[in-house]
């Protein structure tokens, strides 16, 4: 089975290809932003941290493997002031820094306003990956507003998976959002009347 982290990326990849725009709303040491800009070619790339330790370490990373993305240092929830066109994919793998400072930390409030705002941004095709820790207690608030929004998401207008480890205590778990096309939708709807029919 894959760890959680290596299974969200595994979602975006379908949603990676040359000219996108993405997103990193959660930069930390930078992995996602570089998976993200290895994956997507000539893309637009924006990724957002308040602490500018995360962006010395996210822009050396890149440096590295020469590659570039937007790096902004601001809270993602203040993402819709920078990021104006339709996304392919966002991520946000929330928490706290890598090695760093532990009380500085997302929260469950802007959190919430930052994927709420990336998800209006979201292209018919795009997918919204979260990757949460209930492990401490702001972690465990957060995880919960997270999910609890995105099971009252409309299911005619989106597809919302979670995948976690149910034998573990608090483990970190991955919520993904795929917003649904029109002929999806439809077609979906159809597969629906066809069984009630037959029943």
């Amino acid at each position: 089975m894959e760890q959680v982290l290596d299974f969200a990326k595994r979602l975006l990849l379908p949603h990676c290809h040359f000219h996108g725009v993405y997103l990193d709303g959660t930069m930390g040491n930078g992995q996602d932003t570089l998976f993200l800009a290895e994956n997507c070619p000539e893309s637009l790339l924006y990724a957002f941290d308040i602490q500018e330790e995360a962006l010395f370490q996210t822009r050396t990373l890149l440096a590295k493997h020469h590659l570039a993305a937007c790096l902004i240092r601001d809270s993602h929830e203040h993402l819709d002031h920078y990021v104006k066109k339709p996304l392919d994919a966002a991520i946000f793998n929330f928490g706290y820094l890598p090695n760093g400072d532990k009380t500085i930390a997302t929260t469950a409030d802007s959190s919430l306003s930052a994927v709420q705002k990336a998800l209006s941004l979201l292209k018919d095709t795009g997918i919204l990956v979260l990757v949460c820790y209930p492990g401490h207690p702001a972690g465990a608030e957060e995880a919960k507003a997270l999910e609890n929004w995105a099971r009252a998401l409309d299911a005619s207008a989106y597809n919302v998976i979670k995948y976690d480890f149910i034998n573990k205590h608090q483990p970190p778990f991955v919520l993904a959002i795929e917003h649904r096309t029109a002929k999806k939708s439809a077609d979906t709807d159809k597969i629906d009347m066809d069984s009630k029919t037959e029943s």
